[in-house]
């Protein structure tokens, strides 16, 4: 129990760092012992991952577990706070699930030009990067692994992209920074409002436990709305959000494919994990106020996403537009602040990963093979490649949402949550939501089926005919796709084990409970005045207290 609780996690952290240092420290000559390490320390981390599902104690699935509290920075008193709860473990296992996934690919297809040395390390502090943002407890901690992931990703795109990458790279980086900007102000502005006292914490705190449990209900509401439009924006941009989404076809476009793979699976959905861990539980009142205008984006994005998806040549870009989409599915979960919402919209972000990850792949191994992603001049990938075909079709079925398969429950329950929000949210307004997006899912069936009969049907062009480099799925990409194709069929049929595993963390984060005495759940009052007047009357409670 001592190493779960003091080691676990902070040696899942900084393992891929010291795996990316060790790889820095080969010389280049030596490629086998580059790739060894790499590969070596990304199963080890995903072994201890492993290990924290198994010893996690699922009965109590609120509450934070392999909890680390040192002293960090105490002069502004933030520390160096982890712990992991049902919300944070299936993106955790999501992450060191598809790394070493994406080294094994990298195996047989390093982009031009050619450098293992320093494509594997890049991908080894990406890991770093998403595993510390999951399991961060304190804001300014947080916001550190969340910067992580940024220059990485920068150097992933301007170095080993396309012929535009470093318009994308910059576009990526600028649009990124610009929302980190306005998230840390709204981090310092919690910091400087809140009262951590009313939880037992220091008066000015990060921790992220504190803030959620109350210590931010005694700020005015005018300041709710102002902090969390920062955070909207910073977070909105990563995920991301209509109209902050104009990054992401670019990007993903010019990434190399383990770059739009790791991209798609996983940095999206820091965006996502920051408004039901930070934005929702600590400003609820904001959140509520906000939600309709979050709804309304959210639907926006999926029809936007949809019609982009059938405006494009690019396969590659229509995967990445289709990502706009999918995640406006997870977002309109999210805006019901519901359990039954945010539950769907966590397993939405598994299902997106799994299953848009899986279609970078197959898109990168398609341009190694045709070296070309014009969707007017492919064709006939089932007479060609037929493996590679099947598979694309599979995960074809899965993104529109094929019962059965995961991408499924990614969708409909977001779509249903948006019958029945939150009492304090009006039922017309996201009744005509959920219409709109269900109106999505038609689409969605119409674009994806219509790539796959671009690709995959038909017979070969003349001019990849008789072409040798056109070969069916190879063993590095077997390895590779195989435990993903598994997960994307079995959460499709047992859907199960994440729902249990997030409901309880989910309901917690939805109320709040000051001192041991639980307050009247505002979001659950119906009517947007009369929650207006359940809010404060918390904090005429609160300053009553203090006095």
């Amino acid at each position: 129990m001592d190493f779960e609780n003091n080691w676990l996690l902070s040696l899942m952290i900084f393992l891929p760092l010291a795996g990316a240092a060790a790889v820095m420290a080969v010389p280049k000559a030596k490629e086998e012992m580059i790739k060894a390490i790499a590969l070596i320390t990304a199963v080890i981390t995903a072994l201890l991952g492993a290990f924290m599902l198994i010893s996690f104690d699922y009965s109590k699935t609120a509450d934070l577990q392999f909890a680390v509290d040192k002293d960090w920075i105490g002069v502004i008193n933030s520390r160096y706070i982890l712990g992991i709860d049902g919300m944070s473990l299936p993106l955790i296992a999501l992450t060191v699930f598809i790394v070493p996934l994406c080294i094994v690919y990298t195996f047989g297809h390093f982009p031009e030009p050619r450098n293992p040395k320093a494509i594997l390390a890049l991908i080894l502090i990406l890991e770093t990067g998403m595993i510390g943002t999951f399991v961060a407890q304190d804001l300014i901690l947080f916001f550190v692994f969340f910067e992580v992931v940024l220059l990485p990703m920068f150097f992933m795109i301007a170095v080993w992209g396309g012929d535009d990458r470093r318009y994308a790279s910059l576009k990526f980086f600028l649009y990124t920074m610009f929302g980190s900007a306005l998230m840390l102000v709204s981090f310092l502005a919690l910091y400087f409002l809140a009262d951590g006292t009313i939880v037992g914490d220091e008066a000015q705190t990060f921790s992220m436990v504190a803030l959620s449990e109350g210590a931010t209900l005694g700020i005015s509401r005018s300041a709710q709305l102002w902090i969390f439009a920062g955070m909207f924006v910073g977070f909105g941009v990563k995920v991301p959000m209509f109209p902050f989404h104009t990054w992401l076809p670019d990007a993903h476009t010019q990434a190399p494919t383990v770059g739009s793979v790791i991209l798609a699976a996983v940095l999206l959905k820091l965006g996502t994990y920051g408004f039901i861990r930070i934005a929702i539980p600590m400003l609820p009142e904001a959140a509520a106020a906000w939600a309709p205008f979050i709804g309304l984006l959210a639907v926006i994005g999926i029809i936007y996403g949809a019609l982009g998806c059938l405006a494009q040549r690019d396969m590659k870009r229509l995967i990445a537009f289709s990502s706009v989409a999918h995640m406006g599915f997870v977002m309109l979960g999210i805006a019901t602040l519901t359990d039954f919402g945010i539950n769907a919209a966590i397993f939405g972000m598994v299902a997106h990963g799994l299953i848009t990850g899986m279609l970078f792949f197959l898109a990168g191994s398609m341009k190694d093979r045709y070296h070309t992603l014009d969707m007017n001049r492919l064709g006939g990938l089932l007479v060609s490649a037929p493996r590679m075909g099947w598979i694309l079709g599979f995960c074809a079925m899965a993104s529109l949402g094929l019962p059965g398969l995961a991408g499924f429950w990614g969708e409909f329950p977001a779509i249903l949550a948006s019958y029945n929000p939150a009492a304090i949210l009006s039922e017309t307004t996201f009744r005509a939501y959920m219409v709109v997006a269900a109106l999505g899912t038609v689409l969605a069936a119409g674009y994806l089926l219509w790539m796959l009969q671009k690709t995959a049907m038909g017979t070969p062009k003349e001019e990849f005919e008789n072409n040798p480099e056109i070969t069916d799925v190879k063993t590095y990409e077997w390895i590779s796709w195989a435990p993903i194709l598994a997960l994307i069929l079995f959460f499709g049929l047992y859907p199960r084990p994440i729902f249990t595993t997030t409901d309880d963390a989910v309901v917690k984060s939805l109320t709040v409970d000051v001192q041991g005495q639980e307050t009247p759940n505002c979001l659950e009052i119906e009517g947007e005045e009369e929650g207006k007047a359940c809010f404060a009357s918390i904090r005429e409670l609160l300053e009553e207290a203090g006095q």
